[in-house]
C-alpha cells in the first residue's frame, strides 16, 4: 500500500491566505479610516467586508485549489 505524498499546495495555499487577510485587512482600514465611519458602522463593514470578500471569492477557490488541485469545480 503507497504512502501518500505531502501536497506542496497546501503549504503555498497557507501562505497565500495569510497574505490575503493581511492586504484585505490593510485595505479595508484604510478605506473605513478615510470614510471616517462610526465605530458601529466600521464593525458592520469590517465583518461584512470580511465575510463576503474573503470567504465567497479568492478563498473559496483557494482551499479548493489546496484539496483538489483545481480552481473551478
Amino acid at each position: 500500500m503507497p504512502i501518500n505524498e505531502p501536497s506542496w499546495r497546501k503549504p503555498v495555499g497557507v501562505l497565500l491566505i495569510l497574505m490575503l487577510i493581511l492586504m484585505w485587512s490593510v485595505a479595508v482600514v484604510m478605506v473605513v479610516e478615510a470614510i471616517g465611519l462610526p465605530l458601529w458602522a466600521s464593525a458592520i463593514a469590517f465583518i461584512v467586508g470580511g465575510v463576503i470578500w474573503l470567504w465567497l471569492f479568492p478563498m473559496k477557490r483557494l482551499l479548493r485549489w489546496m484539496e483538489i488541485g483545481k480552481w473551478r469545480a
